[in-house]
Parts: C-alpha cells; sequence; structure tokens
C-alpha cells in the first residue's frame, strides 16, 4: 500500500513583502509576461508528480532502490563518444553539443524515479502544489540550491530559464513551454505557472525544465553557441574542452544536493571524461585496450566473438547483460516523406515488403536481434496482436480511412521470409503496391509510367557502423530495379542534414517510455513536420496522429491513456512512415572490472550515475559488487 502524502502549508508571503517584491519586479515582469501571484485555496505542498496513479516512493523516502548508499566517492571513468562536438550549448540548434552536459551539468526542477513509468521527485523544488486538474503548478525551491559559482537559485532563474527556453530553445522546449498562459513570481523561492487545459503531462514537463543561471546569461548570450565552461547547478562541474576531441566533468565536492535522497548513491566518481572518435572501429580499439572503460554494445557481431577474454592491469574485459522494463523503441529506416520519391504510402509499403529480416538476422548479426513490430514494442502499449478495444475505436471513429483493416484488428505483421535470400513471394506483394501507385518493370528498372523515371533513392549515414545491412537491403532493391545507394558524410555534415530534412531516407531511433508524451508532438505532430531541427524526421502530417496525440495527453486514467497510446500505434503503422527494424532483447554492456555497480538494476538499464571505481570502494574498505 502506498502511503499518503505528508501534507505542509506552501509558502507565503507577507502582503507587505509580496507588495514590495511588486513594486521591485513591475517593470521585469510587465516585460516578460509574468505576473504577482493571485489569491487562491492553498493546495497541499506534494513531494512527487506521478502522470498516473501514485508516486512509488513515500514523503520523507531515504533513496531510490536502485542505488547502492553505500557507493564510495572517487576514481575515474573514461566514455567514447562517436563524432565531434564544437558547442558547450545542449539548448539551441545551432552546433553540437559536448556529452554529459544535460546528465552532470544541469539539472531540472524534479528529478525522475526510474522505477516507476513516469514519475518525478522533489529535487531544485523540494516540494510542488498541483491542483487535481493539472490546470496549474507551483513550485517550491529548496533554500539550499545553489549554482555552482556559489549563487542561489531563486524564483527569477526557473522564469528566466522558462521564457528564454520558450522564446529561444529548440523546437520542443518552444513547443512545450508555449503551453503556459501565466508565469506568477509567489515568492524569491516559489513560482506558479498557469496551464492549457487538456495537457496533463505538461506540469511534468516543466518539472524537468532545466534551470539556467539567470545573473550570468541574457536571452542574446544564450543564442550563442560557445566553448566556455558554462555554470550550471549539478553535481560536476567542466574541468577541461578539448574540442571535438575530449571533454571532462570534475565532482563539484560543494554541491548543493549532496546530501538529499534523490542524490544518496549517485554521481559517485571524482571524474567523468568523454573521448570522441570519428570511427568506430577505432572506439571499440579503444576500449578493448583499456583506454575506454565502459561501453553499451549494439553490434551482435561484437557482442558474439569481439571481445574476447582480455585483463589489463588486474582489470578484466567482461559483458553483462541488462533487463530493461522499458519499451523497445522504434530503430527504423525512416523515409522522408516531404520528398516526391516517398509521399506515396504504396511505395513505402512496397519497400517494406523487400527488407529481409530473416535472412540479414541469421547472416548478418547472428541471429541476435527481434524484429520490432510495433513503435511501442514490448509493452502494453503495443497494438500489435491486440484487436483494437471499445476506446480505440471510438478514438478512431472519425478518421475511418487512417488504419487499415488488419492492423485494426491487430493481425498485421512486418513482412518476413525463410531467411534462404529467396524473397519471391514478397516481391511479387511489393509489385503489386508499386503497380498501384504507377511503376512498372521495364529493362530491369521499375520506372514511372508517367515520367519514364527510374525509382532511385539515397541512404544517408553519418558513420559506417550499419554499412552492411544498408548494402545488403540496397542489393535487395536492385533485384527489383529500385536504385539505392547509401551516402556516408561526417558528423558535422549529418547532424546539419538532417536538422534541414535534407536527406531521402536515414536510419534513426525513436526510444520509448512506458509513459510517452509530450515528446510523441516532437516526433509526429503535423506542426513539426517543417519546423526545423524537431524528431519528425519522416515528416508525417497526419490529422489522426495529431489527434491520438491529443488524446493521450488528455487521459486521466491509465486506461484510456493506454487506448490513446495503442491507436496512435496503429495510425503510425497504417502510413508506413518507416521501415521499422530490430531491436536487442536485453541491454548489452561491456566494461572493465575496475567499475563496480548496485545489485538491482532499474526499469531503464544500466545508469551511469550508480555506478562507482573498484579502487575508491578498495580505499575506503567497502563490500562492492563484481
Amino acid at each position: 500500500m502506498m502511503m499518503p502524502f505528508a501534507r505542509a502549508l506552501p509558502r507565503a508571503l507577507s502582503l507587505g513583502t509580496t507588495l514590495a517584491v511588486a513594486a521591485l519586479l513591475l517593470a521585469h515582469q510587465s516585460a516578460v509576461g509574468i505576473t504577482a501571484a493571485a489569491d487562491a485555496t492553498p493546495l497541499a505542498a506534494r513531494h512527487a508528480i506521478a502522470m498516473h496513479g501514485k508516486p512509488l516512493l513515500p514523503q520523507g523516502f531515504e533513496r531510490f532502490p536502485y542505488v547502492n548508499p553505500a557507493a564510495p566517492g572517487g576514481g575515474a571513468v573514461t566514455l567514447g563518444i562517436l563524432g565531434s562536438y564544437d558547442s558547450l550549448n545542449p539548448f539551441i540548434i545551432k552546433g553540437v553539443p559536448a556529452a554529459g552536459l544535460r546528465d552532470f551539468l544541469y539539472e531540472s526542477l524534479l528529478t525522475r524515479g526510474l522505477d516507476e513509468p513516469f514519475t518525478l521527485y522533489g529535487h531544485i523544488a523540494e516540494s510542488i502544489e498541483v491542483p487535481d486538474d493539472r490546470s496549474s503548478i507551483t513550485f517550491n525551491i529548496d533554500p539550499k540550491a545553489k549554482f555552482s559559482d556559489g549563487k542561489a537559485i531563486t524564483a527569477d532563474d526557473i522564469l528566466f530559464s522558462w521564457k528564454t527556453l520558450r522564446d529561444h530553445g529548440r523546437p520542443n522546449h518552444r513547443a512545450y513551454y508555449k503551453k503556459v498562459t501565466k508565469a506568477e513570481r509567489v515568492s524569491d523561492l516559489s513560482v506558479r505557472f498557469d496551464l492549457e487545459p487538456g495537457d496533463r503531462e505538461l506540469p511534468l514537463i516543466l518539472g524537468l525544465m532545466p534551470v539556467l543561471p539567470a545573473h550570468l546569461l541574457n536571452e542574446e548570450s544564450f543564442q550563442l553557441t560557445t566553448l566556455h565552461p558554462p555554470i550550471g547547478s549539478g553535481p560536476y562541474t567542466i574541468s577541461q574542452v578539448d574540442a571535438g576531441r575530449a571533454v571532462v566533468y570534475k565532482r563539484n565536492t560543494d554541491w548543493w544536493a549532496n546530501d538529499l535522497a534523490t542524490s544518496r548513491g549517485r554521481f559517485n566518481f571524482d571524474e567523468i571524461r568523454y573521448d570522441y572518435f570519428r570511427d568506430d572501429a577505432a572506439m571499440f580499439e579503444a576500449f578493448k585496450s583499456g583506454r575506454i572503460d565502459m561501453r553499451i554494445e549494439e553490434d551482435p557481431s561484437r557482442w558474439a566473438g569481439g571481445y574476447g577474454e582480455r585483463e589489463r592491469g588486474g582489470a578484466k574485459l567482461v559483458r553483462r547483460e541488462f533487463d530493461l522494463g522499458l519499451p523497445a523503441g522504434m530503430n527504423a529506416l525512416a523515409f522522408n516523406t516531404r520528398r516526391a520519391v516517398f509521399a506515396d504510402p504504396k511505395v513505402r509499403e512496397g519497400i517494406i515488403k523487400l527488407f529481409d529480416f530473416s535472412w540479414i538476422n541469421k547472416n548478418l548479426y547472428h541471429g541476435l536481434y527481434e524484429r520490432t513490430q510495433s513503435y511501442f514494442e514490448r509493452s502494453v502499449l503495443s497494438s500489435v496482436g491486440e484487436p483494437a478495444g471499445e476506446k480505440e475505436q471510438a478514438l478512431l471513429a472519425a478518421y475511418q480511412d487512417a488504419v487499415s483493416p488488419e492492423i485494426m484488428a491487430g493481425t498485421y505483421r512486418m513482412p518476413d521470409t525463410d531467411g534462404t535470400g529467396r524473397n519471391r513471394a514478397n516481391w511479387r506483394a511489393a509489385l503489386k503496391l508499386f503497380d498501384e501507385a504507377g511503376y512498372q518493370l521495364k529493362a530491369g528498372k521499375l520506372v514511372n509510367r508517367k515520367t519514364g523515371q527510374q525509382l532511385a533513392f539515397e541512404l544517408l549515414a553519418g558513420t559506417t557502423t550499419n554499412e552492411r545491412l544498408f548494402l545488403a537491403f540496397c542489393r535487395d532493391l536492385e533485384k527489383l530495379g529500385i536504385a539505392a545507394r547509401v551516402r556516408v558524410v561526417d558528423s558535422a555534415q549529418y547532424q546539419s542534414r538532417i536538422k534541414s530534412y535534407d536527406y531521402d531516407m536515414i536510419q534513426t531511433r525513436w526510444p520509448s517510455s512506458l509513459s510517452p508524451g509530450n515528446e510523441q508532438i516532437f516526433r509526429w505532430s503535423s506542426t513539426m513536420a517543417e519546423r526545423e531541427g524537431t524528431f519528425n524526421f519522416a515528416g508525417v502530417r497526419n490529422k489522426a496522429a495529431d489527434a491520438m496525440i491529443e488524446a493521450m495527453l488528455a487521459a486521466r486514467d491509465e486506461d484510456d491513456f493506454v487506448a490513446a497510446v495503442r491507436a496512435l500505434d496503429r495510425v503510425l503503422l497504417s502510413g508506413h512512415y518507416v521501415l521499422p527494424l530490430f531491436h536487442l532483447p536485453k541491454q548489452w554492456v561491456g566494461y572493465w572490472t575496475r567499475l563496480r555497480q548496485p545489485d538491482k538494476t532499474s526499469l531503464f538499464g544500466y545508469q551511469l550515475d550508480t555506478w562507482w571505481a573498484a579502487d575508491a570502494g578498495d580505499k575506503a574498505g567497502k563490500k562492492t559488487n563484481p
């Protein structure tokens, strides 16, 4: 049984203090659309908020269940990153930001519990006040909260962060924070946001808002790329910047949140270093030689035979599989439907039929992958194998043509073969679809009847990691007269081109959680199809998808929520916007035994911030897990 929330009185100012603050801030507030707090019926302050249901952990909890509270501090860890970076500003489209900034330098008002679908606990905001209809949220700031330069975090920083990200941040921030209808400065340590109706996730989205230092930034400087180490309130500061090659974080021993329950057992390394590599093979060799301490492995060939038995300095190289409680997400080849070549869904469906998963999995990946069938694979949110229930049917009633009968019935599966490489049944089905789309085979080429042009496209890649997969797929396409070619560009050019949607097809991955929400707007909403820098890589413009996202965000109970997500899944699958690839059954992590980890893993799998250095434990005389 869940323990009841502790009841606490919200902060309040005396009338005189309120008037004084209002007088001092009037000019600033009128300029940015921020008002002084209005009278309202007091709400009970709470320590956490769950998207659906109640938080798992009660008021006054001691730690998260997936950490080791006795984990010793000290030591260092080095990680490898593929690509490069040219900025230390992760909040704008311009530039490629360094790894780790949001993880270790910047904090949010609330922090996520990783053993629950979507629950946030007090952090910079030690408590919150939210009415039942979630029409507003008030954040009460912990008086101890401060930036790494010693400056206290106040309501001004929260309001500055909200307004600046709303007006000049990345497209997802702009879309989310524009749903705030009014921002109120309740006191130096309290801020209230009034919200648009119908989006029950928005209070949680605001809780994850990064907090920026208003005393160091303005709206102009925020929009610039920089290689000067920024100031945040997180557990680390930047100690070294080697532009494009490495970035090093040093633990802030004076971190304000060291003693909080949300921090206990976390952020144990004294130093976290990211080394950048232009080539994945070179990065893997650095890992095997011991220069890199850990890597998430996604290549079955390497996992099956690339590690070997290795020992260095008394440490061994080991592999471990971690269970995951999250949906697998969608790893796919995305069709850019903005391009004429992929404007017809029949063409996209035909190409999907030509992907021979069984042969590719067997010959390239040791049979270790599983085929992805759903945008929410491996979870109750998937529509695959489930006929649409009454609630789904009601949601989709106004969009009769948006979902195919097979997908509505839950019987649809991605086309597959016997793994022999003879894909003749799927070839015939694909040719029928191409014929309906106006193409015909002529002299070994699939050409458009009206224009005579061959069906041709380019698969853009930023690395050579999956080149074997791409080439095998292109060879299968060539058998039906389709001219597909792979183009590999450098990391900077690749990032620039995907931001402006300058490609025919790319491989990408949309991760998923058990509580999908506003990020679905950023991925699939019609409003994001032409906005630069979004994750709507396929250019989806679908009124049914827009409506299902809206229903998902408005759902008040779990049944309504699941119905809306499944309905969205059916709409996206029916649109054939991507060619779903495959996923790993578990999370694969290779690491040297100079690192240690807790006994329990969260729903989200491996988490670096819960690990620690073995030599730190040995020096401290602590018992640690290999």
